[in-house]
């Protein structure tokens, strides 16, 4: 029998934070069957792209908690 989706929401909640971005991620990728020519290799070359940009400092990052600021500003605004 299975569980019903309320339950199991309520029960993922109780994990982690790094266990349910893992059990989102899989449940992302398990809804996203096709992959288009050329995607995987694309989005290689951007990841490279971006490593570099912030390896080389050209690229600065932002703390979650200021990103987060910025989104309510926004949606305050």
């Amino acid at each position: 029998m299975a569980i019903p989706k309320e339950q199991l929401f309520q029960e993922a909640l109780h994990l982690d934070d790094e266990t349910r971005a893992a059990l989102a991620g899989l449940l992302i990728e398990s809804l996203d069957t096709e992959v288009e020519d050329g995607v995987e290799s694309a989005w290689i070359v951007e990841i490279e792209r971006r490593m570099e940009a912030l390896d080389s400092g050209e690229t600065k990052t932002v703390s979650w908690d200021e990103v987060k600021e910025r989104l309510y500003k926004n949606m305050n605004a």
